[in-house]
């Protein structure tokens, strides 16, 4: 990612919307995915949808800032 940033586009466009928007995926998408498995393991499994749904809590936790934003 950080070669990308360096080598700039020759069009001008220096490419941030997509840092921009890969971060906001790693914030939101994996929780959501993460609990969208869940939902899909609910009825055949219901300890590892517990746990999917506890990993997505901690890492939207996480992912958002919020543990680091208290203090």
């Amino acid at each position: 990612m950080i070669i990308y940033l360096i080598n700039r586009p020759p069009h001008g466009d220096d490419g941030l919307i997509w840092v921009v928007l890969f971060l906001i995926f790693l914030a939101y998408g994996v929780p959501i995915i993460l609990a969208l498995i869940g939902l899909y393991f609910r009825k055949k499994n219901k300890k590892v949808s517990k746990i999917l749904f506890i990993i997505a809590a901690v890492y939207a936790l996480i992912g958002l800032g919020v543990c680091s934003g208290v203090f």
